[in-house]
């Protein structure tokens, strides 16, 4: 029998929540807040210049990208209530 890993998606899954919530978590705390939606314009700025900082090989640029993008939705969900 070949080597093989049988539902291999569900640990690259495990791997990218687990990098979204270290991310997020260490933004929040950083800036002092309970909650995405408490950042600011300025703030989420400042994360992503980060993120444009980093090697592009970078495994956190996943966690960074997806708080920049769930801080979007935010923002634009609350303009169209």
């Amino acid at each position: 029998m070949s080597y093989g890993w049988p539902r291999i998606h569900k640990a690259e899954d495990n791997y990218e929540q687990d990098i979204c919530d270290t991310v997020l978590t260490h933004v929040l705390e950083h800036f002092g807040v309970e909650d995405l939606s408490q950042i600011t314009e300025e703030q989420i700025g400042e994360v992503e210049a980060f993120r444009n900082e980093l090697n592009e090989y970078s495994v956190m640029q996943w966690g960074y990208s997806w708080v920049c993008s769930t801080w979007e939705n935010e923002v634009y969900e609350e303009e169209n209530e």
